[in-house]
């Protein structure tokens, strides 16, 4: 098992010192040793016994030089044995013996593999690395009139940076001048480009296509949306599953086992067996090899990282392998309403206005009133009549805002009442239009009244829209055998027509963050495990209590900071895709698990009933430790 594939630094793995003379020294190494063996071999066969043993000698110091360099200052710096130390042994023992063929053959395969294995866990972080190198290094500082390339380290929070076509975009920031597309597939994973302009906001990483555009720097580089991504993905890559954890110090117990059983078989079989002392030896070497348990180490970690990187590529960050280990072990899903099932902006879904007015001058004027308001369902309105009119609003002569109910305004010499059923007179909005009304209240819609001089005239139906995907991910999730709620602040009814909208099994209305704690609680007593998804800012309680905090991310990094899944497109059948990501990674983990035991136990028997030579000992043990690692890559793909 090569160290550089268990040893890593911020999920990046270690670089041994060869690899940093050439990223394929060690590779090169075992090819050099291979060549000395065969020359060792020809020396052999005609007789310069000399010759032969000083190839050999070159090829176990070449091949093995450092590995034995790894492995001894692994077993210093963690006081424990290892099983680059026992493969050492093992070719030592080949040596000391007159078995100077095995043991070089030992050597230069267990570098091959190191190689190999070196190789494929750098193929894991491909995803990290890529996401590194679209991190520009310059930007173009815009200063007094004068613009100036510096590096991005050097910017500073309120710096005017200039953002050319085709460019990508230096750090995070808000547009201050300029119109443009920005493709944001390394943030959100969606590629199709995003329309920006004036007060929007950019994010470092992503690719400007069209227009040039002077951004308003609003963090540090250190702290941009992308370094976050970066620093979330290596810490995942870094932190060990519970499973790996396990394999870890199974094995520091597992070698000290091999090495006693090795001791004694240098001399038990030659008393109690009959075995000559060399053939007990041999046998002795053969154990210390196939008995390794190189391919049972290998069988998570490979695979963990495969499977975080591929969840990375597609916009599903799983912070750690403990939380991809748990996802497919999901018995129950809780998920916030807003923001969450729907798409947290309410949309106007109907208007009914009285007979004998027109329902554009109507809306105009009511648009005009709430046009000087920043509530929400004002600002839905707006936006609606904006797109329906295209006309420039009034400016009322006058104006009350009355918190809880509404606005007064007077407009042309027009008295105005907007706002809810109480503020317009209750019994008159239940009336309004034959009671049309209250059958849109009745289907989750909130609704905002419109009087002029003390008659209702009409009424806005505005409802946050369940989500498009919403119903498919639900489904999806209930194919798995996943129990769906929602937990939502709103009202009852609204609850209701929104649970029934989205298909989930049951839903608890009127909660506060406390009840959806509370809720969160009574779900974990009945249910083994547990998910909660929200938006990662007031659900973050809820979040933290459940055994797994899935955040719908849309590039925010507040939610990066929250959950331990955050899904960074708000798209919903991720988390399906998240659970059956989970289940191949469980499943391969398995498979490399019951195949590296059945091939130790397989290689130890036939060794003990003498019928396996060192060679083909050695081919058995490196080359499932290479199956089960090319076996962990799979997850790489979709």
């Amino acid at each position: 098992m090569n160290p550089e594939a268990k040893t890593l630094s911020k999920g990046i793995p270690h670089v041994g010192w060869l690899e940093k003379i050439n990223p394929h020294a060690e590779l090169i190494a075992a090819g050099i040793s291979g060549v000395f063996i065969a020359a060792g071999w020809v020396f052999n066969h005609f007789g310069d016994n000399a010759a032969s043993i000083i190839a050999y000698l070159l090829a176990f110091v070449i091949g093995g030089f450092a590995k034995a360099k790894e492995g001894i200052e692994a077993t210093i710096e963690n006081k424990e044995l290892n099983v680059e130390m026992l493969m050492i042994f093992a070719a030592v023992g080949s040596a000391i013996i007159g078995h100077w063929t095995e043991g070089a053959i030992l050597i230069f395969i267990f570098a091959v593999s190191g190689a190999l294995e070196t190789y494929t866990m750098n193929k894991s972080h491909k995803e990290i690395s890529s996401l590194m190198e679209l991190q520009p290094e310059e930007a173009l500082l815009f200063s007094n009139g004068v613009e100036r390339r510096v590096a991005v380290s050097e910017l500073k929070v309120g710096d005017h940076i200039l953002i050319k076509p085709g460019e990508r975009v230096p750090a995070d920031g808000i547009i201050i001048n300029g119109q443009t597309n920005i493709d944001e597939a390394a943030i959100t994973g969606e590629s199709m480009p995003v329309s920006k302009g004036s007060e929007n906001e950019v994010f470092a990483g992503t690719v400007n296509l069209t227009g040039a555009i002077t951004v308003r720097t609003t963090k540090a580089s250190n702290e941009t949306l992308f370094q976050k991504i970066i620093e979330l993905v290596q810490s995942a890559q870094s932190e060990k599953s519970p499973s790996q954890l396990f394999i870890e110090r199974f094995e520091g117990n597992y070698v000290k086992t091999v090495l006693a059983v090795v001791l004694l078989m240098m001399f038990l079989p030659h008393f109690l067996l009959g075995w000559t002392w060399n053939e007990s030896f041999y046998r002795a070497m053969i154990l210390l090899v196939v008995a390794s348990p190189c391919a049972l180490v290998a069988s998570i970690m490979p695979a963990t990282l495969s499977a975080i990187s591929n969840g990375a590529k597609r916009g599903i960050l799983v912070k750690g392998g403990v939380h991809l280990e748990n996802l497919s072990q999901l018995q129950a899903i809780a998920f916030d309403k807003t923001g969450t099932l729907t798409k947290g902006k309410p949309e106007v879904t109907e208007v009914i206005v009285s007979e004998g007015f027109v329902k554009e001058e109507i809306l105009w004027k009511a648009a005009s009133i709430e046009n000087q308001s920043n509530h929400p369902l004002a600002q839905s309105i707006v936006k609606y009549v904006k797109n329906l009119t295209k006309r420039d609003f009034l400016q009322p002569q006058s104006l009350e805002d009355v918190p809880g109910y509404g606005v007064k305004a007077v407009m042309n010499g027009e008295q105005w009442k907007i706002g809810k059923a109480e503020f317009v007179g209750k019994e008159d909005a239940k009336r309004f239009a034959d009671g049309k009304a209250e059958e849109l209240a009745g289907k989750g819609n909130s609704l905002v009244f419109i009087q002029k001089d003390g008659n209702i005239t009409g009424v806005i139906a505005l409802k946050d829209v369940v989500r498009k995907e919403t119903k498919l991910a639900i489904e999806d999730l209930k194919k798995q055998g996943i129990y769906t709620v929602m937990l939502t602040g709103d009202s009852e009814r609204t609850a209701k027509a929104i649970a029934s909208e989205s298909h989930v099994d049951q839903f608890f209305a009127e909660c506060l963050p406390e009840h959806k704690v509370e809720q969160v609680k009574i779900l974990k007593e009945k249910y083994k495990t547990i998910a909660m998804v929200g938006d990662g800012i007031n659900d973050a309680p809820a979040l933290a209590t459940a055994n797994i905090g899935i955040a719908m991310g849309e590039g925010t990094d507040v939610a990066l900071e929250t959950a331990d899944v955050v899904l960074m497109k708000n798209d919903l059948p991720r988390i399906a895709e998240a659970i059956r990501l989970s289940q191949r990674m469980n499943r391969i983990i398995k498979q490399n698990v019951i195949f590296s035991i059945t091939v130790i136990m397989v290689l130890i028997s036939s060794n003990f009933f003498q019928i396996l030579d060192l060679p083909y000992g050695v081919i058995g043990h490196e080359g499932s430790t290479i199956l089960v690692i090319l076996n962990s890559l799979r997850l790489l793909k979709n």
